[in-house]
């Protein structure tokens, strides 16, 4: 199986002279994710935490809605696929049937890119009768939220050598990291600490910030909203449906974190 670094040959060219070398790429992979034994969907990501990523996507698409409905996730095990080591097979929990019909039935049979996900596939109003605004009682200080790159950034081993990857942290209210994941895509780095806090039943997370580098789109604020995460933090510019569906959902939106300064985009009454 492929490793999330790629050594690759580059030519450099350093005040007019050419150099061949080898150079080290961040890794992108399809990974082709089924439910009971069929196709669902097929994720451009970077290998690693492939259980993890399963599970959030599974959750944002809300064909899991907590630890309870997961059966067991796991690598196909058909030896005669060159691309085995790229295929995960999730079971549902006993008497989901009819869930699990709707959700092969229903879906777009489509790749999900490293740059969109799904890109919205669930609309703001299929929210209303999907979500309900989380509790406003979360607080954290300005200085907290201003340190989150920093953090983020010290634990980003793959992106120190490559160059080329997002990554999604969790931290706590107090400004500690509590999980954090690396990928091409910022949704599947977000997939891959909300999926590790589902498998490992701690979900929703009322208590804590999720800290994203790039721009927030509204499939970020979506996998937030099914976590139970109040605050979502960027380094980055928000999109205008991110914004709308934090407003309507009660979520914390902040954007441009840089700088030991940041905009509030939403909800502003939690940063004290």
């Amino acid at each position: 199986m492929i490793g999330p670094v790629t050594s690759v040959p580059v030519v450099r060219v350093r005040a007019g002279h050419l150099m061949t070398e080898n150079d080290r790429v961040a890794s992108e992979e399809p990974l082709e994710l089924r439910i009971h034994g069929r196709p669902f969907a097929v994720i451009m990501r970077t290998p690693g935490a492939d259980r993890e990523l399963a599970a959030g996507f599974l959750l944002a698409e809300r064909v899991l809605r907590s630890a309870d409905d997961l059966g067991t996730i796991e690598r196909c095990l058909d030896s005669s696929s060159n691309h085995a080591a790229n295929v995960i097979n999730v079971t549902m929990a006993g008497g989901l049937d009819e869930r699990v019909e709707a959700a092969l039935t229903s879906q777009r049979r489509v790749t999900t890119t490293a740059s969109c996900g799904m890109c919205g596939r669930l609309t703001i109003d299929s929210l209303r009768t999907d979500a309900t605004p989380l509790p406003s009682d979360t607080r954290v200080s300005p200085s907290v939220i201003a340190g989150l790159p920093t953090q983020l950034n010290r634990e980003q081993a793959i992106f120190a050598k490559t160059g080329g990857l997002h990554a999604a942290g969790l931290f706590t209210l107090d400004g500690r990291l509590d999980a954090m994941a690396e990928d091409v895509g910022r949704h599947n780095a977000v997939d891959k600490v909300v999926g590790r806090k589902l498998m490992v039943d701690t979900l929703p997370l009322p208590a804590s910030v999720l800290f994203v580098s790039g721009r927030t789109s509204f499939e970020i604020v979506q996998k937030a909203l099914f976590a139970g995460i109040p605050i979502v933090a960027a380094v980055s510019a928000p999109s205008s449906l991110a914004i709308n569906l934090a407003l309507e959902m009660r979520i914390t939106l902040i954007g441009f974190v840089r700088d030991n300064g940041f905009n509030i985009y939403s909800h502003p009454e939690r940063i004290v």
